[in-house]
């Protein structure tokens, strides 16, 4: 069986609009997705920014980031198995992160 992940970009402005009350309700709907059979890892992804290393005359550079003009930002990520891209996609299809209009990226992972 192949893995995929499943990125979950969103713009973080959107969840500030959300009452506590329907911020609980999507956390429940995210937590019961990834105990689904397929799901074999998920996290959100903390709220600092990160950080950035790249190749810099000899020596690494890392700076803060990543920061780009991008209204969607990467929050977290599912690694689910399915027999291929089209059973992934299904599978993803009724993922809760669609219904609050975030957008989920789909890439196959290395074998």
């Amino acid at each position: 069986m192949a893995q995929f992940m499943l990125l979950l970009y969103d713009s973080p402005t959107d969840w500030s609009k959300v009452s506590p009350e329907e911020m609980q309700k999507a956390l429940e709907k995210y937590m019961a997705w990834a105990k689904k059979p397929f799901t074999v890892d998920s996290k959100r992804l903390a709220k600092d920014s990160g950080k950035v290393l790249q190749p810099g005359g000899g020596k690494p550079r890392v700076t803060d980031g990543p920061y780009s003009e991008a209204k969607e930002v990467l929050g977290g990520y599912y690694t689910i198995e399915a027999a291929d891209y089209d059973a992934a996609v299904k599978l993803a299809l009724d993922h809760p992160h669609l219904e609050y209009g975030g957008t989920i990226v789909l890439r196959q992972t290395w074998e």
